[in-house]
């Protein structure tokens, strides 16, 4: 599962906002999560938990 849906799946971040990120990432070639804590949008405990959570599902477990 991507990302942005995780973080949708979770409320933190809104579809709007999703999209007008990657918006700016296609231009800016940054990762995703990178450009939602620079806009505030999201915070670093909510990354790591999603990142993990797209880890195990990735993986199995």
């Amino acid at each position: 599962m991507r990302l942005g849906q995780i973080l949708l799946q979770k409320n933190w971040i809104s579809p709007e906002q999703l999209e007008e990120t990657i918006r700016v990432q296609a231009s800016q070639k940054s990762r995703l999560g990178e450009l939602l804590l620079q806009k505030g949008l999201i915070v670093n405990t909510q990354l790591e938990v999603a990142l993990k959570e797209q880890y195990r599902r990735k993986n199995g477990f």
